[in-house]
């Protein structure tokens, strides 16, 4: 489009039809008659002072029929529209292979110009018989002598446009004007004879065309004009204007003269003022425009501030790690595109998944419901949500992946010849433990087991994946410093053998390793010597009984144990910092809050313990249960215990106050999951939700049952494994719509698999070689220290009954031997161990199995240290125990 463009007047075709022998009709199309221009401003307009400059005016106002005395149609263009505009096309009749063109596209359009077509009517033809006039075909067949037609005498000078179509201006000529422009043709020569009396011109003037001459001059006049005679003259011009004109100038002035607030007014103020606006309302004003949306969606203040005044901000970093785990997506995904709206605030998509979480849950009385049979008729030791999969393990020995949309078996994971009591996933890795002694890793892309580590003497009946984070943690010198520890996922395997083992988690692609006796049933895992494994780090010893449970994050590892005891780890250098003493009875459960520096304890004494791990003592005991306490759960919020005595209480982990009793079981609570609004909860068969923040009963999501083995949800997804007429099922249902996909679920403990794990990759590699090459120094090939007598038992127990059945017929066991000390052997080795506690004292290594002995760490409450019985003379720490290597198989990968 030109700078200035030139308005033109286009004529429609004139039809003249004459008679001579035959009546013969002739068209004749008009070149546009090109009007004078609208001055070019002599400065640059401000869009500012001057909106309407560029603004683009509707089509009934660029182009517009004009009828001219005489009946001669005119159409104006104002010069801004396109060629493609100008010429509009007619839909074309067509099909395959064929095409209706109209008459005037068989032969070419001519031409004739306004100039032209005058002086052709005013041309005085030479006889009386003009049947051959310019412009009228000739009749076939007819044969005329007519002589050739007399030139014209002379052209006329041009008539001005200002003398012949403009009226006389009162106003002196302002400065600026343009200069008069000649457009009209001169008139008919005065030649011998008049013209033929049908023959008229193809266009008279009147006011129409006379304002649209004028229009250059008017417009200069109006350009100087002040301001207030400005508002006058257009204001009087309204005034005398029908109510069509006006609807038609408020359609462009609105727009035009409409200003959106909200993109000109600084950030902080648009904050401030759609802070005032509820949540639907904030909804709606985000469909107004994109510049809107794109104003309110990537607000972190606005949806903070919303989180927090809708009471679904959690804190304790939860909002944090939420944000980090939705940008590490997108920057993974390569979002946002280029030349994109951007993406929303991770608080705007944290606001959505709660409210839903909130309100579906409640409000959806008729969830989507997938029910299918799994495992056959055995029960569901484990069942996890994890990435949009569930992945459930059973005593039957095996492990299965289902889609939770259709309820297909996805992948059978087979290779335990136990029962699998532990699971653990990040991503597309699958962690196992079992009866059988081993840990497995898998690829749940491919269902192969990848990895098959030993060590173990008995039951893997815990486990967990401890993968980096950024944590406070007191450094050597005793200073407070943030790092993000571990440098590299581990995996930490409580077992029955009463100690935890840490191992590196395999990276995809790393070389596959089996440990001794993986492929072979008949073959004694336990004798596995784990300094071929270069996956294993450290072996923790110190409970005298069963590892029950387990809870890591960062640096900081939580053992509870049959010993009574709960104990506190390092898992980067496997020294013991507490041991928490104060359960009299069994300890079957431990959650670890790092946030709050504590950790929290359930025994089958019917307490829970509250421990302050940077002193390790005891700073809640929270009584009220009457039974055993098998499981817990905490939130940023609240902290729930579920006991054998059939009730749930929500308790306040900050102050220890008891929120809330839930009691409508008749049974012992067998599973149950919680967070920020609901609790779920699986007894007697039955599974009920329960509203935590009132304590009150919501619904029962399942009635009528044997008995519910596990249940989990995370976002708009719960799973839940029962049992119904002599077998095992598994219910999943669907809180959601089909208009909920920013629907994100938060993990329990809010752990997201969306950050690279091995960005640190090469400091852990630098950190391991000096570790190493510490204990290379100290190592003297010292070997561990076996306990007395330990048991490889099938961990059948169901501690809901309040019964341990440790020696359960029907459990697969093996007895280590035990070992026969006489006083004197026992003496000698109190003494060997006894003189080297002091060089042994902080050993951390992948190959370290001695007993921490001497060395032990300081007790949080009376306790009488228990010696533990030594080894023969024999298998002392200066003389490592030998294996016969005679029959041992090692797989290569």
């Amino acid at each position: 489009m030109s700078s200035n463009p030139r308005p033109s007047l286009y004529l429609a075709p004139s039809v003249n039809t004459t008679t001579v022998v035959t009546t013969t009709t002739t068209t004749t199309t008009y070149a546009p008659i090109q009007l004078p221009p609208v001055p070019t401003p002599s400065s640059p307009k401000d869009p500012k002072q001057y909106p309407l400059f560029n603004a683009t005016l509707p089509r009934s106002l660029r182009e517009f029929p004009l009828v001219f005395p005489g009946g001669a149609r005119a159409t104006f263009h104002d010069g801004e529209l396109g060629e493609q505009e100008m010429q509009e096309e007619e839909s074309i009749v067509e099909g395959k292979g064929w095409k209706m063109v109209k008459r005037d596209e068989l032969e070419p359009r001519k031409e004739v110009g306004l100039a032209e077509a005058i002086e052709r009517y005013g041309r005085k033809r030479s006889y009386s018989n003009e049947n051959m006039m310019e412009g009228i075909e000739a009749i076939p067949g007819l044969i005329t002598n007519t002589p050739p037609r007399k030139k014209a005498k002379s052209h006329p000078p041009p008539i001005n446009t200002i003398n012949t179509a403009a009226p006389p201006s009162p106003l002196p000529s302002p400065h600026g004007s343009p200069p008069p422009e000649s457009i009209w043709p001169s008139a008919p020569p005065s030649g011998h004879s008049s013209p033929q009396p049908q023959a008229q011109a193809p266009i008279q003037p009147d006011l129409s065309l006379t304002t649209l001459l004028a229009l250059p001059s008017l417009l200069s006049h109006f350009s100087n004009l002040p301001a207030p005679l400005q508002s006058h003259v257009l204001l009087t011009f309204l005034r005398h204007s029908p109510l069509s004109v006006l609807r038609t100038l408020h359609s462009v002035l609105t727009p035009t003269l409409a200003r959106d607030f909200l993109t000109l007014l600084p950030a902080e103020l648009v904050s401030l003022i759609l802070s005032f606006l509820p949540f639907p309302d904030l909804a709606r004003a985000s469909r107004v425009s994109k510049s809107w949306r794109a104003i309110i969606d990537s607000d972190p203040v606005l949806w903070r501030d919303l989180l927090k005044s809708t009471r679904i901000w959690f804190g304790h970093d939860s909002e944090i790690a939420f944000s980090d785990a939705i940008m590490a997506r997108r920057r993974r995904q390569g979002l946002p595109a280029p030349n994109s709206l951007p993406l929303p605030h991770p608080y705007k998509i944290l606001f959505k998944s709660r409210h839903l979480t909130h309100t579906r849950w409640v409000t959806n009385q008729e969830p989507k419901r997938l029910t299918f049979p799994a495992h056959g008729r055995s029960v569901v030791t484990c069942l996890i949500f994890s990435h949009g999969r569930i992945i459930s393990a059973s005593d039957d020995h095996s492990i299965h992946v289902y889609s939770p949309v259709t309820g297909t078996l996805i992948r059978s994971l087979d290779g335990h010849d136990g029962g699998v009591w532990a699971l653990a996933a990040t991503k597309n890795t699958l962690v196992s433990g079992s009866t059988d002694r081993t840990v497995r890793i898998w690829d749940l892309e491919t269902g192969r087991c990848t990895h098959v580590f030993g060590g173990h003497t008995s039951t893997v009946r815990c486990l967990a994946i401890v993968k980096p984070e950024m944590i406070n943690y007191e450094n050597e010198h005793g200073i407070m410093v943030r790092e993000k520890w571990p440098k590299r996922p581990l995996i930490v395997t409580g077992s029955r053998d009463h100690s935890l083992r840490v191992w590196t988690l395999p990276r995809p692609g790393d070389e596959e390793y089996r440990c001794y006796g993986a492929d072979d049933t008949e073959v004694d895992p336990s004798e596995e010597d784990v300094d071929d494994n270069p996956y294993h780090k450290l072996h923790l010893e110190g409970h005298d009984h069963a590892v029950r449970a387990l809870a890591a994050r960062g640096r900081t590892l939580v053992s509870g144990s049959y010993d009574c005891t709960v104990r506190i780890w390092d898992i980067i250098t496997g020294d013991c910092k507490w041991v928490l003493v104060g359960h009299t009875q069994k300890v079957y459960s431990v959650v670890l809050d790092i946030d709050r520096n504590l950790a929290c304890s359930g025994s089958m004494d019917g307490t829970v313990r509250v421990w302050d791990l940077s002193t390790g003592q005891c700073q809640h005991v929270l009584a009220g249960h009457t039974s055993l306490v098998g499981l817990l759960g905490l939130s940023p919020s609240y902290l729930v215990s579920a006991a054998a005595d059939s009730t749930l209480r929500v308790w306040d982990p900050d102050t220890g106050e008891l929120r809330h009793t839930l009691a409508a079981h008749s049974g012992a609570i067998t599973c149950f999951q919680h967070d920020e609004f609901k609790v779920l909860s699986g007894s007697d068969g039955t599974l009920k939700m329960w509203d935590i923040r009132d304590g009150t009963q919501v619904r029962d999501l399942l009635t009528g049952i044997v008995g519910v083995w596990q249940v989990v949800f995370e976002g708009r997804w719960c799973v839940a494994a029962s049992n119904r007429m002599d077998s095992t099922v598994l219910d999943v249902w669907d809180f959601g719509d089909d208009e909920d996909d920013e629907w994100e679920g938060e993990p329990p403990g809010g752990m997201y698999d969306e950050e690279s794990d091995y960005d640190d990759e090469e400091e852990e590699e630098e950190d391991l070689a000096r570790t190493q090459a510490e204990v290379d120094a100290m190592d003297q090939d010292l070997d561990g220290v076996p306990s007395d007598a330990e048991f490889v038992d099938a961990d059948q127990d169901q501690y809901i009954g309040g019964t341990d059945d440790e020696d359960s017929p029907n459990v697969r066991s093996a007895v280590w031997r035990a070992l026969s000390l006489s006083t004197t052997d026992a003496e000698e080795s109190m003494k060997a161990s006894t003189s080297s506690a002091s060089h042994h004292r902080h050993r951390s290594s992948a190959r370290t199995r001695s007993q921490r002995e001497t060395g032990a760490p300081p007790l949080a409450g009376p306790s009488e240290p228990q010696l533990r019985m030594l080894p023969s003379a024999d298998e002392t720490p200066t003389r490592p125990r030998t294996r016969n290597a005679g029959h041992r198989r090692r797989w290569q990968p």
